[in-house]
């Protein structure tokens, strides 16, 4: 069963890569080669050149020397230069552990795919077995329900199906959710030879031990065991008397964002996660949090370019057109609604064909004044740094802003024109009406993405297209009405 899990598994992996599992591998953080490092950008000709003469020469030994100082990713990358005979003759070549890890490279739909062709028992002993929880729950998180329990029940640890249990309770979008059971904690009562012993035995099932936690006999987070202490100070001392009190922690209900926030301002590479009476739960991991925190980045950029979901450019045509026309159609929606807006406006346009000459600058000036002023309030959202309770705040600055730029642009303008345009009415209704398009682009800008903020809604899909159409619709509107106006 091993051998045909393997090929299947070859099978689907040379689909092209594109979302990974990258949660909590047993190389920690950084990888670093023995020889130096291999990427996708030391995979030249010749370096592939040789590994298929190895394949095709059966020389497993070279191989498997080649594989060892891979990462499972690098491997990932070297198997889409491979065809599907030379791929399968590496896999075979990796152990079980290894290969696990290979499998937490695929991407998500290639996954699932290649699992649905494996017996559920194999998915438990093959892979399951190999990974950290975090990876597991993922990895199960991917299946139905039926499958989920088929998997479980498979899986001869009952410790590890039962962490893994406890683990898909929780929202994947919070602390419980991404964290970990891996890792070693010690009794604030025990002594130094005693928790040195402790410590001895847990890490042996750890790929990277980051720090020691320490709790008390309700298995409650005390505080953290630094490493020097155990050379510094006596043998005889209590963990509880040299341990560092108070550790910085998040809950089991913590959204990821303010998990990230958690590293990046206390310059953690692992939290520890706790329930909602203190008890220690599990543990989070840099590299964890930055895997999230890229797939988020990666959504929001989407978002912002006007991608209504995840694709790669290797995705299909289908996927790609059904992730690109939804924001194309509205923007159309948005051309037609400027058109009969101008076709309002026809006879007076006739009667000044020089209005027409500054549709564009309204347009894309009020584009991107709103762009500017929403993408501040997202990241500042984003960040932590802005909140609804200080929104009035940033509302205000954001008008100041808007006033300043306002004056500026209009001022700039109307010099231009009132020199190189000999209509004083057409000059004053474009300062006018850029002075409005930039004050409402500004405020608009602002007030969307709190709005969405306000009803739990991701405000990063306020920026690009949605703002832009907005303004457009709008400001041609203000355009077209003061020079009617002014007209008259």
């Amino acid at each position: 069963m091993g051998e045909f899990c393997k090929k299947i598994f070859v099978f689907w992996f040379l689909q092209p890569c594109k979302t990974q599992i990258r949660r909590g591998t047993p190389h920690g953080l950084t990888y670093i080669h023995a020889s130096g490092g291999k990427n996708m950008d030391k995979f030249t000709p010749e370096y592939i050149q040789n590994v298929q003469q190895i394949i095709k020469n059966d020389e497993k030994d070279k191989a498997r020397e080649l594989l060892k100082d891979l990462h499972p990713a690098d491997i990932a990358e070297l198997y889409q230069q491979l065809n599907l005979d030379e791929a399968e003759y590496i896999y075979m070549l990796l152990d079980g552990e290894k290969a696990a890890d290979v499998l937490l490279e695929l991407d998500e739909d290639d996954r699932e795919k290649m699992l649905k062709q494996l017996p559920s028992e194999v998915i438990a002993k093959q892979f399951i077995d190999y990974m950290d929880s975090d990876d597991a729950v993922d990895l199960i998180r991917e299946m139905d329900e039926d499958a989920q329990e088929e998997i479980l029940s498979h899986i001869d640890d009952v410790e590890q199906a039962g962490d893994i249990v406890d683990l898909l309770k929780y929202d994947e979008d919070t602390a419980g959710g991404l964290m970990g059971t891996e890792m070693v904690v010690v009794n604030e009562n025990w002594s130094m030879p005693e928790c040195v012993k402790q410590m001895r035995i847990q890490a042996e099932e750890l790929g990277q031990l980051y720090y020691v936690y320490v709790v008390d006999d309700d298995d409650r987070l005390k505080g953290v065991f630094p490493l020097k202490k155990m050379i510094t100070n006596p043998s005889a001392s209590k963990i509880k008397h040299v341990m560092r009190k108070d550790p910085v922690s998040v809950k089991t209900d913590t959204p990821i964002n303010d998990v990230a926030m958690t590293f990046e301002k206390y310059d953690l590479v692992a939290v520890p996660v706790i329930d909602s009476i203190g008890r220690l739960v599990g543990q989070i991991t840099v590299d964890d949090i930055m895997d999230e925190v890229r797939e988020q980045s990666e959504r929001e950029y989407q978002l912002a370019s006007g991608l209504s979901q995840d694709v790669e450019s290797n995705d299909t045509v289908f996927t790609q057109t059904a992730a690109r026309l939804p924001w194309l159609l509205i923007g159309m929606v948005g051309g037609l609604a400027n058109s009969v807006i101008l076709g309002n406006f026809e006879s007076n346009i006739a009667k000044n064909p020089a209005t027409a000459l500054f549709i564009p600058l309204i347009g894309g000036t009020g584009g991107n004044v709103g762009i500017q002023s929403s993408a501040i309030v997202v990241q500042g959202l984003a960040n932590g740094k802005l909140d609804l309770k200080t929104a009035g705040k940033q509302l205000f600055k954001e008008l100041g802003v808007a006033l300043i730029n306002a004056c500026m642009i209009s001022l700039l303008v109307f010099v231009y024109n009132w020199f190189f345009l000999d209509n004083i009415a057409t000059t004053v209704s474009v300062s006018l009406s850029l002075f409005a398009v930039v004050i409402f682009a500004s405020i608009f800008g602002t007030l969307v993405p709190l709005t969405l903020e306000r009803f739990k809604i991701d405000p990063a899909i306020a920026t690009g297209p949605f703002i832009t159409i907005t303004n457009d619709i709008i400001g041609m509107l203000i355009y077209m009405s003061i020079s009617y106006a002014l007209s008259i």
